[in-house]
């Protein structure tokens, strides 16, 4: 049995990442994340055009139709290049509409996702660090939704948000389109720019359920969770990669800090666990597509995982590139950034290595 990528996997990966390395390097990342909405949408038009912003369209309604494995070698490079924009976002609000028995919001929806003209994103979490669709305070009656969703991947731009929500019959989605009355978004000063978050207030809002019961919601949130992981380990390996860079040419004392011990058993130790933790990532995504019944412990401990590790490489990287490395001008603070999103969103690392824990019956 081959384990490893596909052939048209690989080109799409090496494709993808001479794009981004042409197209998106860090003095663009810079400028759009420092722009007013966080959204250049000339760059997500050509990712669009790549086939990124489709990957988990269905293929009747224009989308490459592909797997959550796809999706997770997409989020790879666009965690190595720091790339701004909302492809978490589309690819969970595609997840959540493919998955929907509504025909006509299929219809509607999917097609503009696919070709990068629309943006739909989803709301799940509230409260503090609340996940959990049959704890859920918002709440659907008669037509409308009334609630609080704190954090909610780049609403201020999307086109429509499906949220998470409890009715009479308990967990379900909905779609609440954009001006929709009782609808408020106020952006979050966060602190990864190159992903915006807004607060989204829902006061008797207009809505449509899409889908009703928790396993559409829970499926959404499982396939975030591997695309943070598989985002984390972009991220950590391109810390790695400057830092190995960095110690190869600074010198100290009449040689390269590589020759240290305390350097080199640093950059071995992040090494070592990257090289399994990539393969944590894939399994996950390829358990989410073919092994339901173990989709969603896998999803919760490859996100536990990376998020944890991609935390510690970050880390890591700026301490070995000693004073510059602490500073604005230095790169290595996007993905700093962008590590404490991923360790954020959809919940830390210690509640999904919790209900990993109560999953396998610990």
């Amino acid at each position: 049995m081959d384990f490893g990528l596909s052939e048209e996997q690989v080109l799409f990966t090496q494709t993808l990442r001479r794009f981004l390395d042409g197209e998106c390097p860090t003095t663009r990342v810079r400028a759009i994340m420092e722009g007013p909405d966080g959204h250049d949408r000339r760059l997500w038009s050509q990712l669009a055009e790549l086939g990124v912003a489709g990957l988990l369209v269905p293929a009747e309604h224009g989308g490459a139709g592909l797997e959550l494995l796809d999706a997770a070698i997409a989020a790879q490079e666009l965690g190595r290049a720091c790339t701004p924009g909302p492809f978490l976002a589309v690819a969970m609000g595609s997840v959540a509409l493919a998955a929907s028995d509504d025909a006509a919001a299929r219809a509607r929806w999917l097609p503009g996702l696919a070709s990068g003209e629309r943006v739909v994103t989803v709301a799940i979490g509230e409260g503090i660090g609340e996940w959990d669709a049959d704890r859920l305070a918002t709440r659907f009656a008669s037509g409308a939704l009334t609630g609080e969703k704190p954090l909610v991947p780049y609403a201020g731009i999307a086109d429509a948000i499906v949220v998470a929500a409890q009715d009479d019959d308990g967990p379900a989605l909905f779609l609440v389109e954009r001006g929709a009355p009782g609808l408020t978004v106020s952006p979050l000063a966060g602190l990864d720019m190159t992903r915006r978050a807004d607060r989204v207030v829902l006061a008797g809002t207009p809505a449509r359920r899409i889908a009703r019961g928790r396993a559409v919601t829970d499926r959404t949130r499982d396939a975030g969770l591997v695309l943070l992981a598989a985002d984390a380990y972009g991220g950590a390996r391109r810390c790695l990669d400057m830092t190995v860079d960095y110690a190869l040419t600074r010198q100290q004392f009449g040689q390269t800090i590589a020759h240290f011990q305390g350097v080199k058993h640093q950059l071995a130790d992040l090494a070592t666990d990257l090289e399994p933790a990539l393969s944590l990532s894939w399994y996950a995504a390829h358990a989410w597509d073919h092994i339901r019944d173990r989709a969603e412990r896998h999803a919760a401990l490859a996100k536990a995982l990376l998020a944890d590790l991609y935390d510690r490489a970050v880390r890591t990287a700026i301490e070995l590139h000693g004073g510059i490395g602490f500073t604005w001008e230095f790169d290595l603070h996007l993905w700093f950034r962008r590590a404490m999103f991923d360790r954020a969103y959809l919940g830390e690392s210690r509640l999904h290595r919790a209900r990993a824990a109560d999953l396998a019956g610990w």
